[in-house]
C-alpha cells in the first residue's frame, strides 16, 4: 500500500547532506496516476509497469475487488458462479503498481493533483482515468437510485447483480418479467438481449411455466437482432417478446411499490422489473469538466487524450471518440494503446501504430453463442470501424458450440491480462 503522506511532504523536512559531501541527486521518475480499476484502468496500470521501473505508477480505486460486468449474465442463468466474476489487485501490487483504495473527490487540473475523499492529494505528471458509467435515472419517469433496490439495473457488478439474481430465482409460474432497454450509447450493446436469453434459460432450468419476458426498448432495432430473435424462437419459444418504441409508445412511468411499468400501449404488472437506464460518463469525468453536451468525454482517437485537457487520457466506457463500442474488450484495447503512448511521451519508449479491435460473444443458450466484431483505427481524430463481421443465422450447431467455448477462453484470457 502506498503511503499517501509522501505526496504532501515538501523539501523542508529533508535531511541535510553531510558537510563537504556532494549532494545526492535522486532520479525522479515521472508519476502516472490511473483512476479506476476495471477493464481500462487495471490494464493500463499493468502495462505501464510491464517493461521496467522507469515510471512510478499509482492505481486509485474505491473498491478492493472488481466484479466483471462482462459475462455476468451467465451468473443469472447459473452457468457461472459469482466467485468467478470477482478479482482483486494483489498481482498488480506485486508487479510494482502502488495501490490507493479511496474515492476520488476531484481533479485540480491546473495544479495536476488528484484530490481524495480522505483529504489527501496525489500529484501526477500524467493522469489516466477510466471512470466508467453513471445513470440518468430521471430519464425513466419514476425511477431513481432508491427505486433500483426494487427494480434493479444490475448494470454494474456487486449487490445489484446479486439482487437481480434473487429476484429472478423468485419468479413463479405465470410470472412476467419486464426489461427496459436503454438508448445508445450504453455499456455493451448486446447485453440486454443476452440477459433476456439467460433469464429465459434460468426459468427453463427451474421448470417455471407460462412466463413472459417483455423487452421495452428505447431503440427501433438492436445489435444482432435477427440472430437473437432466431435463438429465442428455437430455445425459448413464446417466452421473449421485444417491443420497439412505435409499438409500446414510450415509458410513461415505473412504480417500484406496485411493480408496474406503464407505457402508451398498456400497464404491465410484473414479478420482476429490470430497468437499464440511459447512461453517461462516470461522475469523475463530469465533475472535472471533461464531458461535452453528450454527457461523455470526447477524446482524440490517436492518443485517448481528453480534448479538454491534454494531460489527461480518458479510456473505457466514459470516452467517446468515434465508432468504437463501449465494452470490456474495447476498454482493454484502449488501455494498452494509452500505456504505450504515455511511456513514449514520458520516456521515449517504443511507439507502434495505434490499432484497435473489438470482439463480442453473446450467449443465447449453453452451447449456442453468437459474436460480432471489427477492427478499428484512428483517422482525423476519430476511431473508424473497418472490416466488421457478425455471426450468421444459418451457422451450424457445431460452430455455435465452438463460439461458446471461445467466449469462455476469451474471458479467462481477458481477466488474466487485466489482473494476472
Amino acid at each position: 500500500m502506498i503511503d499517501r503522506r509522501i505526496f504532501l511532504r515538501g523539501t523542508a523536512g529533508a535531511l541535510a547532506a553531510p558537510a563537504l559531501a556532494a549532494p545526492a541527486i535522486a532520479q525522479v521518475k515521472p508519476h502516472v496516476v490511473v483512476v479506476g480499476g476495471g477493464a481500462g484502468g487495471a490494464t493500463a496500470a499493468k502495462y505501464l509497469v510491464s517493461t521496467g521501473a522507469e515510471l512510478d505508477v499509482t492505481l486509485v480505486e474505491q473498491n478492493r475487488q472488481f466484479v466483471t460486468p462482462f459475462t455476468s449474465n451467465q451468473f443469472l442463468a447459473g452457468l457461472k458462479p459469482y466467485e468467478q466474476l470477482v478479482f482483486g489487485y494483489d498481482n498488480l501490487a506485486g508487479r510494482g503498481v502502488k495501490l490507493v483504495f479511496e474515492r476520488v473527490a476531484g481533479i485540480a487540473r491546473t495544479a495536476k493533483r488528484l484530490r481524495l475523499a480522505d483529504g489527501s492529494e496525489i500529484p501526477y505528471d500524467r493522469l489516466i482515468i477510466s471512470p466508467g458509467i453513471d445513470f440518468r435515472y430521471a430519464d425513466v419517469p419514476g425511477y431513481s437510485a432508491e427505486a433500483a433496490e426494487r427494480m434493479p439495473h444490475a448494470w454494474r457488478g456487486g449487490d445489484q447483480l446479486l439482487l437481480l439474481k434473487r429476484r429472478l430465482d423468485a419468479v413463479e409460474d405465470g410470472g412476467l418479467i419486464v426489461i427496459i432497454a436503454p438508448p445508445t450509447p450504453y455499456r455493451c450493446p448486446p447485453a440486454p438481449y443476452e440477459r433476456a436469453s439467460m433469464m429465459a434459460l434460468a426459468l427453463k432450468r427451474r421448470g417455471v411455466k407460462d412466463v413472459r419476458i417483455v423487452i421495452l426498448d428505447a431503440k427501433d432495432h438492436f445489435t444482432m437482432q435477427p440472430l437473437f430473435e432466431d435463438g429465442w424462437e428455437r430455445h425459448y419459444p413464446g417466452v421473449i417478446e421485444w417491443q420497439d418504441p412505435k409499438m409500446h409508445g414510450g415509458i410513461k412511468s415505473v412504480d417500484p411499490k406496485s411493480m408496474t411499468v406503464t407505457t402508451d400501449l398498456e400497464t404491465h404488472k410484473a414479478a420482476l422489473v429490470n430497468v437499464i437506464p440511459p447512461q453517461q460518463a462516470g461522475r469523475l469525468g463530469r465533475d472535472a469538466g471533461l464531458t461535452d453536451e453528450t454527457g461523455w468525454c470526447p477524446v482524440d482517437a490517436g492518443t485517448m487524450k481528453s480534448l479538454v485537457d491534454a494531460n489527461i487520457h480518458v479510456i473505457g466506457d466514459a470516452a467517446i471518440g468515434g465508432d468504437f463500442p463501449k465494452s470490456g474488450f474495447a476498454a482493454n484495447n484502449e488501455a494498452k494503446n494509452t500505456a504505450m503512448i504515455v511511456r513514449h511521451e514520458l520516456l521515449g519508449g517504443r511507439l507502434l501504430p495505434v490499432r484497435f479491435t473489438n470482439h463480442c460473444w453473446s450467449t443465447i443458450a449453453p452451447d449456442d453463442a453468437i459474436k460480432n466484431g471489427a477492427r478499428y483505427e484512428p483517422r482525423d481524430g476519430k476511431i473508424v470501424m473497418l472490416d466488421p463481421y457478425t455471426s450468421q443465422r444459418d451457422e451450424s450447431a457445431e460452430l455455435r458450440e465452438k463460439q461458446a467455448k471461445e467466449a469462455v477462453g476469451w474471458y479467462r484470457g481477458m481477466t488474466t491480462d487485466m489482473f494476472g
